[in-house]
């Protein structure tokens, strides 16, 4: 289950994608995202859905990659389908005893895992096409305008990067513990959901000390090469716009006037 989890992975390519400006992946991601939850009728779903496989396709990253994603929140995707199957009036379909199954519950319940599937891959490939710094440059650019209000932009961006960079890092180091604990005679897949939390217990320790360690490390490293935050500091590449990164942009407008477009042609949820 650990090596399913890919946020704040970055795979590197030379793709148009991997190209972009970070500003504008940035800004295309959350108008990826308004257009999701703008989207209510099937041929509006139908639409993202292939706006989704069109982007991870001039990502050039693999399908397997980009849905295995998807995998350490199955639960709540599957949690939310049964809410909305069961607790959602309408037309009745079936009842049995307190249960009742409508079809306005069936077409939500669809509706919504269609989004939040949809939601997840396209939101990972942000992290996917972007490496950490041109991530925490992009950010820091987009945030540049609340530095006159004494907001420590530079440095909030910076922690964002460091995070996102140290997920892999601390889900990798997990899986290194639970892997030597195994070998020790430590269960972690059987049983009740109670004994396996127990189990869980003696990896926190180790893993907490591992990433106070890394912490530490980063840290004088930083200091040793006199990081001192954001005032007076120079990039050694300037984030600079590009004719495709305006297409782009023109590109996420259309996604977002089309799906507005498509809400009153396909059939509403």
């Amino acid at each position: 289950m650990l090596k399913n989890i890919t946020l704040g992975q970055f795979f590197p390519g030379d793709t148009v994608v991997h190209r972009l400006d970070p500003r504008v992946k940035l800004l295309l991601t959350f108008g990826y995202i308004a257009a999701l939850f703008l989207a209510d009728g099937l041929l509006a779903y139908s639409f993202m859905f292939a706006v989704l496989v069109t982007n991870i396709s001039l990502s050039r990253i693999k399908l397997k990659a980009a849905l295995r994603g998807i995998k350490p929140v199955i639960i709540i995707i599957i949690f939310t389908v049964v809410l909305n199957v069961f607790f959602t009036g309408g037309t009745v379909i079936f009842e049995f005893w307190v249960i009742k199954i409508t079809r306005e519950g069936i077409i939500m319940a669809v509706f919504m895992a269609m989004r939040l599937i949809m939601l997840i891959v396209g939101a990972f490939l942000l992290t996917y096409t972007t490496s950490p710094i041109a991530l925490t440059d992009g950010l820091e650019s987009m945030l540049g305008p609340l530095k006159k209000i004494k907001l420590p932009i530079h440095e909030l961006a910076m922690m964002m990067s460091i995070a996102l960079r140290f997920i892999p890092t601390l889900i990798e180091e997990t899986d290194k513990i639970m892997s030597a604990q195994k070998a020790r005679g430590a269960d972690f897949e059987t049983g009740g959901l109670l004994k396996r939390a127990k189990a869980i217990l003696p990896l926190i320790i180790p893993l907490f000390i591992s990433a106070f360690r890394r912490a530490d490390e980063l840290a004088i490293a930083m200091e040793s090469r006199c990081y001192h935050g954001g005032v007076g500091r120079t990039k050694m590449k300037i984030l600079k716009t590009a004719p495709r990164d305006y297409a782009a942009l023109l590109y996420g407008a259309i996604v977002i006037a089309a799906v507005l477009l498509l809400n009153t042609l396909g059939v509403r949820i």
